[in-house]
């Protein structure tokens, strides 16, 4: 039976400014931070700042998820709107997803309410749908979105 575990994140990433001045800036804390350089500094590794509000709650869907961080982010739209003009900051709404991992989340397979029964592979957690008032959001703060699957 497939299992998958998957998370949502709206990242600033940028090679000069750190996290602590994207929350001054923004006027929001983030859930996690990676500092450039870090673990290596030549090469530096990782390779930029990142800034990220996260949504890795288990049993939501993708599009709960971006739902979740979009509303933590929607407060701070102007102040989102001023840091992409700043050529050094880039804005990412990220998706990922992890398939057959232990710590994964099982396919159900029970009856449905009318007494259907579900087949495999159609795992409840798989799809994603945005609306066009989280693309405009996305729009207007000059975020990009990126989605990853890993089998």
């Amino acid at each position: 039976m497939s299992r998958i575990r998957q998370y949502v994140y709206f990242a600033v990433r940028s090679d000069a400014v750190n996290a602590d001045e994207v929350s001054r800036r923004l006027g929001l804390e983030p859930d996690r931070v990676t500092v450039r350089g870090s673990r290596t500094a030549e090469p530096p590794r990782p390779l930029a700042n990142v800034w990220q509000i996260v949504c890795d709650e288990p049993g939501m869907t993708i599009d709960e998820q971006v739902e979740v961080v979009l509303q933590r982010l929607r407060p701070a739209e102007a102040r989102l709107v001023e840091l992409a003009k700043d050529p050094a900051c880039s804005g990412v709404l990220q998706l990922v997803r992890y398939f057959d991992v232990e710590e994964g989340e099982p396919e159900r397979l029970s009856d449905s309410d009318a007494g259907v029964q579900k087949l495999g592979g159609q795992h409840q957690l798989l799809g994603w749908h945005l609306s066009s008032d989280d693309l405009g959001f996305l729009s207007r703060i000059g975020a990009s979105i990126d989605a990853d699957e890993y089998g």
